[in-house]
C-alpha cells in the first residue's frame, strides 16, 4: 500500500508553530505522513513512504540544517527516492518539496512563504495549487490556515482514487495540555466517508472545550442565562431548585457538578458567576432545559 495523498507543511513565525495537515485514499494516514518538532521544523514524508525520513529528518533540522539541505540529505541515503514524495519546512520557515519521476500522476508540489504543498495520484494541479493559494489567503492562527488549505484541497478534489483518512499536526513549544508538552493540535480521522470535514469538527471541538474568551465574550450567570442552565441541571438531576435566575449556593454547587461531568470547568468562573458564550451556546444546543 502507498499513501498517495495531498499534504502541506508549514511554519508560522508569529506564533512560532509548525504543522502539517494531510488526507488521503489510504488507513489513518496520520500515523504515516506527518513528522513535527516545536523550534525544529516539520516534514511530510508520503508515496510508498519512507517514514525514517521524519525522525532523521527532524534531526538533521535540530542540528540547524536548511530545509533544502535536509531533503538532499534524505534523498541522496535512499534508493527508492524516486517513489517518494517529501515536504520540509525548517525552523526559520525554509520550505523544500521533491516529487521523484516515479510517483503516480497527477503529482508535484509547491514551495511559497514558509510552506510547501504537495500531492501524488490526485486529480491533477488543481489541488495543489488550490492547497497553496488558500493558505497564503487564509488569516487566524497555524491549525486554521493549514486546516483551510486540506480543505481547499479536498473540494479541488483530492485524491482521484476517494477519501478515507486525514490528519491535522501542529506543534509549539509548551502549547499541550496543561503545558506539560508542545503538541499544540493532533487529531487523525482514520477511516470515515469524508475525513477532512470530520477533521473540521474535532478542530472545532477543540477550539469549544480548550479555547477561551474575551472579557466580551464572558456571560454573567444571572436571569434568562441562569435560568437556562438550572432549567438544564434540573432536567439532567444536577439541582432540584427553582428557575429563579438567581446564581445562588444550589446553582452554583448544580452547575459544579454539571460543567466539570462535561469538561467545561475551566471555561467558567464559578466564583464570579461567569460562563464563556461558546460553552453556553453550546449547551443550548446540547442539553433541553
Amino acid at each position: 500500500m502507498r499513501p498517495s495523498t495531498f499534504s502541506i507543511v508549514a511554519h508560522d513565525p508569529s506564533d512560532t508553530a509548525w504543522g502539517i495537515a494531510v488526507a488521503s485514499k489510504f488507513p489513518a494516514v496520520g500515523a504515516v505522513v506527518p513528522w513535527a518538532e516545536a523550534e525544529t521544523g516539520a516534514v511530510a514524508t508520503q508515496s510508498y513512504a519512507n517514514t525514517s525520513f521524519g525522525s532523521e529528518g527532524l534531526l538533521l533540522l535540530r542540528q540547524g540544517q536548511t530545509a533544502q539541505d535536509v531533503l538532499a540529505r534524505l534523498l541522496a541515503s535512499d534508493p527508492g527516492r524516486e517513489k517518494r514524495q517529501v515536504g520540509v519546512v525548517d525552523s526559520r520557515g525554509q520550505a523544500a518539496t521533491f516529487t521523484g519521476g516515479e510517483c503516480f500522476a497527477w503529482a508535484g508540489g509547491l514551495t511559497g512563504p514558509g510552506f510547501a504543498a504537495q500531492g501524488n495520484l490526485l486529480v491533477g494541479p488543481e489541488v495543489v495549487e488550490a492547497m497553496a493559494s488558500t493558505f497564503i489567503v487564509t488569516s487566524g492562527d497555524l491549525p486554521d490556515r493549514l486546516f483551510a488549505a486540506l480543505l481547499a484541497g479536498d473540494r479541488a478534489g483530492g485524491d482521484r482514487r476517494g477519501r478515507q483518512s486525514a490528519a491535522l499536526f501542529v506543534v509549539k513549544a509548551q502549547a499541550g495540555y496543561g503545558g506539560f508538552n508542545d503538541r499544540w493540535i493532533d487529531y487523525r480521522v482514520d477511516d470515515h466517508p469524508n475525513p477532512v470535514l470530520r477533521l473540521g469538527e474535532l478542530l472545532a471541538l477543540h477550539r469549544l472545550y480548550f479555547g477561551t474568551s474575551s472579557e466580551a465574550e464572558r456571560l454573567t450567570i444571572s436571569g434568562d442565562v441562569c435560568r437556562r442552565l438550572q432549567g438544564m441541571m434540573r432536567h439532567l438531576g444536577y439541582y432540584d431548585g427553582p428557575a429563579s435566575g438567581e446564581y445562588d449556593g444550589p446553582t452554583r454547587k448544580g452547575l459544579e457538578a454539571f460543567l466539570g461531568n462535561e469538561n467545561f470547568e475551566d471555561r467558567t468562573d464559578f466564583e464570579n458567576g461567569r460562563i464563556d458564550a461558546p460553552v453556553f451556546a453550546h449547551l443550548s444546543r446540547t442539553f433541553p432545559d
